[in-house]
């Protein structure tokens, strides 16, 4: 049941309604990427905006991401603030010149002479048999390489304010939104992320962690689509007796470091849940952000569950048996307790 007043949104509606606020007030804000004009975006992110603010502020591209991408930081350091959307994270490979070389490193290079306030908004995951162009979250890679922020919100609240911060930050950040969690009824989408959003502007911290789920015994540590495996898990793990305190990181950069650790040295065992890769990436590090301050506090050793260093099947069977889910997070409590 809707509390009094209480407006709920898909993230989709509420990252169009960040931007259209935004654009509302700053004039210098504006909005690129294939099919974003009349058709709204293919996630419904833009929806409404070319008939407000017209083909100007509103730009359809060709598909070009290297030309689009490369456009928009030369707008960014020139003083406009783009909001650009990759329609696909796997579509990096094209464009990595232009994001890594040139959007997060020209505030350094330049010597902080010229800010590049630009916003990279991307599509990430998978669990709808679209293969492995087209169904990576690849957080690891974006997060791994300095001079841009990174956040993934996992609920529409904090799409849009989260959203609204990146669009006023003068360092590029990179939006990183799964589509299982969109609200786009032909992907399919997680419930727990439609929720009350303010009409009113506001903005979510960037940098910025937070716990989701008070509990005791284990602390489960995620994002995106994670954030509501954990939470299943953690109310199958509530049935067994078991309580699960589940953190949800909102930005991976800058990393809430301090969160999670207050919340390990608390619950004294950590899984941490990504839908990324395996090896070298997020999984690892909130491991090591533990273990390296202070292991003592460690009553077990760290699990994780991520997606498997294989390229993602095309096969639903396997695709789905490859991913975290809620199932996997018991197991490794399981495995955890009989340690």
């Amino acid at each position: 049941m809707n509390k009094p007043n209480e407006r709920k949104l898909t993230i989709a509606r509420a990252m169009a309604e960040a931007m259209q606020q935004e654009m509302q007030i700053d004039p210098s804000v504006f909005v690129m990427g294939e099919d974003i004009g009349a058709l709204g975006g293919v996630y419904g992110n833009t929806r409404g905006l070319l008939d407000e603010f017209g083909a100007e502020r509103v730009r359809d591209t060709p598909i070009s991401e290297t030309a689009f991408i490369g456009a928009a930081v030369g707008a960014a350091q020139d003083g406009m603030r783009p909001v650009v959307e990759l329609m696909f994270v796997d579509f990096f490979g094209v464009c990595f010149d232009a994001i890594y070389n040139l959007m997060a490193k020209n505030i350094y290079f330049s010597g902080g002479n010229f800010k590049v306030p630009m916003v990279l908004m991307t599509s990430t995951g998978g669990g709808y048999s679209d293969a492995g162009q087209h169904s990576q979250c690849v957080y690891g890679t974006f997060a791994h390489l300095p001079g841009m922020k990174v956040v993934a919100p996992s609920n529409a609240y904090d799409a849009k304010g989260l959203m609204t911060a990146a669009m006023r930050d003068d360092s590029p950040v990179v939006y990183m939104y799964h589509k299982s969690l969109q609200g786009m009824g032909w992907l399919g989408t997680e419930a727990g992320a439609t929720v009350h959003v303010p009409e009113e502007s506001y903005t979510v911290e960037i940098g910025k962690a937070k716990v989701v789920r008070e509990g005791s015994d284990v602390t489960i540590v995620s994002l995106g689509m994670g954030v509501h495996n954990a939470l299943k898990a953690a109310a199958k793990l509530e049935a067994q007796g078991v309580s699960a305190e589940v953190v949800d990181l909102v930005s991976l950069v800058p990393l809430d470091r301090e969160t999670i650790r207050a919340s390990v040295a608390k619950t004294g065992r950590l899984i941490v849940v990504d839908e990324d890769y395996m090896s070298y990436g997020v999984s690892g590090e909130i491991i090591a952000t533990v273990t390296e301050h202070d292991i003592s506090v460690l009553k077990a050793a760290p699990k994780r569950i991520a997606f498997p260093d294989v390229p993602i099947p095309f096969s639903r069977v396997m695709e789905q048996h490859c991913l975290p889910n809620p199932d996997k997070i018991v197991a490794a409590w399981n495995d955890i307790k009989a340690a």
